[in-house]
């Protein structure tokens, strides 16, 4: 019978990050239910999700004098209750023979490891496990049955999964795998990492030791190869054997394995690179995690008894963990989730995840068989081995040319498939004689072989209370202070291993130079020397020569190498001081390289929540943009990069925040591409691929102009600018004709665009003056068109080869863009529409009365490119025009607009005004015309032959000046009365 597994929900705290964004909670706990509030509809109901445990540890607790966070009340989850309802069961099982997974999963920083590891006093379950384990041996072989020769048996191995790509963290030399470790499949025991590292342990400092060089191990590695610690996923192992006699008298031996997995961090599944991007990031980094997800997905179809595959083969990750998730395993899963408002979505997406995976069914056995077996199997496996090896040789050894063709493979495919082969049998030989070995045989080699290492640990942390050093900052807190160089008394060198003299301090990586920069230690004065072009930051400054290092200084070597420089008697003279006494944090020392960088960081009660994420993305984008820069110039692909700091209105938008992007400046041909952020990221990635393939000297590391990150198509459509056009006048039916600036993101002036719009009939017909309306409510409910005219642009870049317009007139209306025009500066558009609007609505009012229609240029550059000529203003920095300048540029227009509006609602007034008066003379005179034919009739009809001839008389006048004035009806009338 299968057993689900369980899945635990924990929050946290508010971080550093969300108190100074002034984040608001969103997570509810009732019992086992975590309830999350939607910010962005606080009427709508929260979300409710119910899981074995729901963990509150957002607050409710008070610190102890030894650092433990404990319960104030009931509410509170602390350290103790989380190892009690999950970790114990662990413990138990692994002494059952069970094997045991526990994952972590949730964006990074979420509190995975807090959970897994802990820290100080609060331990987590990983070390309570261990010490548990242990003191339970000890326990066990104090009243042991010696007749029955128990033996306990204890090891560790340590992998992570980067880019599909699977390193031992225990064998430093493991990183230099091509490819890193490969999956095998044990018919009985699964999918494995051929050749990892086991290492014997007897107590947990062993492990705690252990595991401490592999995150060293990890540390470095992620230095040299550029890798994202929070795109890799760690493992930890550790394999727990019972020997000993059964009741019948038989060797028998009960093995439990405990999967330890730190997953990557979830936000960044989805991170697939921008929409429309050419290149997509390598499926490598984010496979892993979609493949989990699709195997969580499946496996939960197969518990509902839906027919399905599990696609285990699909990553690397879900290959090892499919024991975990569907096999023989009893699994835990412990969802970490932020609590702040500003983390909403990613904080959904891992309660839906974990919400799926509790229905997942395992099917656990205890792992018990006799010694003997194990060694018959591993002498059948050895021989199916040999047997395939056999059949790769031809005539007793070498490979024929006809028979590499028939199998299909390549010569050097087969000679690597006999290598992986040789490779197993000996890592089959090796479990033999672990086997057959005593423990304390085994466990003896293993201490003699990590002797050295443990006298070096020990003689280092000795060192570190009196020697200024220097300790590792990395953006994973896993992972910082791992790293300590020493700047020891006299004189270190630092530089990389290519250097002609082997350096004192060895940094490898970006921008890292043979001969970096020198530190002198003179009676604990120390002083940092750098050496010319040596690209280094000290507290966030570019530093050339020399400079003196007190206690907390932040230093950047290169463009991956951010340490804090560490100094016990400078400490120890100035405690008094926060600056001195308060720990560096890597997010404090980011911030403080992107404010000497240019940008606004700076905290403070006037910062809205939307500047405050702002300053959180540079945190994050600023060190990427040094990295990709360094990368370029190493590889020589004569590309620069910046950031733009682009704002709404930038962007075609009324409304909204500013977006940081990335602009990529060919220096050979001046074009120039902006890229958002996923974009950027999206090709970081890819970048970070070809970098590597070029340190671990592929020969094909340099890829065709259309698969490299770092090479965008000239004819990749840019945005050369924008047009902003009030509508206001239309809302008086009054005309608009204006030859306004088309603007780039920085608010330079890119050339300007002709734009008419007209009032008019329906069929497009000029429109009578008359149809002029006093009060734009007064069109509601009736009929409205207009006649939208953009005739031509003029002074477009020289760089620009084609160009078009882009804009979507009110928010219901579809976009719009007129055809792509090449060959000049000064296209040509002839772009005429209408706009019909039946009934206009109060909300087509407002529209025309307060926003603008933002008409986007877009273009395509010319192949060999050229220097920016014209009314384009070069500048050095990479930010755009300042939201003061904007905003006093857009009143400007907009005061100009209401003027030239007033003005023309004058003219109309003033043309209305003469109709009326020439209306009103035409009725005077009409009126007198009519008096008088009156009393000529009155006269005609009188019998007085003299009046009757004048009478006629005065007709004849009267009718000759009817006929001057066009009045048909009064020539008639005369006519008539002749």
């Amino acid at each position: 019978m299968g057993e689900n597994v369980k899945v635990a929900v924990r929050v946290r705290p508010f971080n550093e990050r969300e108190k100074n964004c002034n984040a608001t909670c969103i997570i509810e706990m009732n019992g086992n239910s975590t309830l999350i509030k939607d910010p962005n509809n606080p009427t709508q109901k929260p979300r409710q999700f119910t899981f074995d445990h729901s963990y509150w540890s957002h607050d409710g607790f008070k610190t102890l004098e030894n650092g433990y966070l404990e319960a104030e009340g009931k509410k509170y989850s602390d350290q103790k209750m989380v190892f009690n309802d999950l970790g114990q069961g662990v413990l138990d099982n692994a002494w059952k023979g069970y094997n045991c997974c526990l994952f972590a999963y949730g964006q990074t920083g979420s509190g995975k490891s807090y959970s897994i590891v802990g820290y100080g006093a609060n331990k987590g379950i990983v070390p309570i496990v261990c010490e548990e384990l242990f003191k339970g041996i000890e326990t066990k072989k104090e009243k042991a049955d010696k007749s029955k020769e128990e033996e306990f048996q204890v090891s560790i191995s340590m992998m992570e999964i980067y880019n599909e790509q699977v390193r031992d963290l225990l064998n430093a030399k493991g990183f230099k795998v091509k490819g890193g470790l490969k999956i095998r499949e044990h018919p009985d025991k699964g999918f494995y990492a051929q050749s990892l590292i086991k290492v014997p342990v007897k107590s947990y400092e062993d492990i705690n030791g252990r595991i401490n060089e592999g995150t060293r191990n990890r540390t470095i590695a992620s230095t040299k190869m550029n890798a994202t610690s929070s795109r890799a996923h760690t493992i930890v192992s550790i394999t727990f054997a019972q020997k000993g006699l059964n009741d019948a008298g038989k060797n028998m031996t009960k093995t439990s394995i405990i999967n330890l997995v730190d997953l990557a961090g979830s936000e960044r599944v989805d991170s697939s690179g921008a929409t429309g991007d050419r290149l997509k990031e390598g499926t490598m980094i984010n496979q892993s995690l979609s493949s989990l997800g699709n195997c969580i997905k499946a496996l939960a179809d197969l518990s509902a008894h839906k027919k399905t595959l599990v696609p285990y083969r699909n990553s690397k990750l879900t290959m090892l963990l499919k024991n975990a998730l569907g096999g023989n395993s009893k699994t835990i899963m412990i969802a970490a989730i932020s609590p702040a408002d500003i983390n909403f979505d990613e904080t959904l997406s891992t309660l839906r995840y974990a919400d799926r995976a509790k229905s997942i069914k395992t099917k656990a056995v205890v792992n018990e068989s006799p010694t003997d077996k194990l060694i018959r199997e591993l002498k059948e496996e050895n021989a199916r081995l040999m047997e395939e090896l056999e059949k790769s040789k031809q005539g007793g050894g070498g490979i024929t040319e006809t028979a590499t063709i028939m199998q299909g493979f390549t010569e050097a495919e087969v000679e690597q498939m006999k290598h992986d082969l040789m490779m197993q049998l000996k890592q089959n030989e090796d479990e033999m004689d672990a086997v057959k070995k005593t423990w304390e045989q085994r466990l003896s080699e293993a201490n003699a072989a990590n002797k050295e290492k443990l006298e070096q640990e020990r003689q280092k942390q000795e060192e570190i209370k009196v020697t200024p050093h220097f300790w590792n900052l990395n953006e994973d807190p896993a992972l910082t202070g791992i790293v300590v160089h020493f700047a020891k008394k006299g004189v270190s060198r630092i530089g990389n291993d290519k250097a002609k003299v082997v350096p004192e301090i060895v940094l490898s990586g970006l921008s890292i130079q043979a001969e970096h920069a020198v530190v002198s230690n003179d009676r604990n004065c120390v002083k940092l020397t750098v050496q010319p072009g040596a690209k280094t930051l000290v507290n966030g400054k570019e530093t050339v020569g020399e400079v003196e290092l007190h206690h907390n200084d932040r230093i950047m070597f290169g463009s991956k190498h951010l340490f804090v420089f560490h100094h016990p008697q400078d400490l120890a003279k100035h405690k008094q001081k926060p600056e001195i006494v308060t720990p560096v944090t890597y997010d404090q020392a980011q911030k403080e390289i992107a404010a000497n960088s240019g940008f606004d960081m700076q905290h403070g009660p006037g910062k809205s929540k939307e500047e405050l994420l702002l300053q959180e993305d540079l945190i994050e984008i600023v060190p990427m943009v040094s990295e990709v820069n360094a990368m370029s110039e190493e590889l020589k692909k004569n590309v620069r990069f910046q950031i733009a700091l682009i704002s709404p209105k930038a962007r075609g938008l009324k409304n909204g925040h500013t977006e940081v992007m990335i602009i990529m400046k060919n220096i050979e041909n001046e074009n120039e591409f902006l890229w958002n952020k996923d974009k950027f990221l999206n090709r970081r990635y890819l970048m970070q691929e070809m970098y590597q393939d070029f340190v671990e000297g592929d020969k094909d590391w340099d890829r065709e102009k259309e698969m490299d990150p770092f090479w965008e198509p000239p004819d990749t459509e840019i945005v050369v600018g924008n047009a902003h056009i009030y509508l206001q006048p239309l809302g008086y039916q009054i005309e608009l004709e204006e030859t306004v600036w088309i603007t780039d993101y920085r608010g330079n002036e890119q050339g300007h665009l002709r734009v008419e719009i007209y009032p008019c009939r329906k069929d497009g017909s000029e429109l009578p003056d008359e149809d002029f309306v006093d009060d734009p409510k007064d069109l509601i409910g009736k009929e409205a068109h207009y006649k939208l005219k953009i005739p031509y642009g003029r002074g477009l870049p020289v760089r620009i080869a084609k160009s078009c317009c882009k804009f979507q007139f009110y928010i219901e209306n579809a976009k719009s863009e007129t055809k792509e025009i090449s060959g000049t500066r000064n296209p040509e558009y002839c772009y005429e529409r209408i706009i019909h609007f039946n009934p206009v609505t109060q909300k087509l009012i407002d529209y025309l009365a307060t926003e603008m229609l933002v008409i986007q240029v877009a273009g395509r550059q010319k192949e060999g490119g050229t220097q920016r000529v014209g009314r384009a203003k070069q500048k050095t920095s990479a930010t755009s025009k300042s939201s003061n300048s904007e905003e006093n540029d857009e009143d400007k227009y907009k005061l100009m607009v209401d003027l030239n509006t007033e003005r023309k609602k004058v003219e109309k007034l003033q043309q209305r005004l003469h109709k009326l008066h020439d209306v009103i003379q035409t009725a005077k005179e009409e009126k007198r015309e009519t008096l008088y034919i009156k009393e000529v009739e009155d006269i005609l009809h009188s019998g007085n032959s003299l009046v009757k001839f004048r009478a006629v008389g005065r007709i004849v006048g009267m009718n000759e000046v009817a006929k001057k004035k066009g009045d048909g009806r009064t020539t008639s009338a005369a006519c008539s009365l002749q």
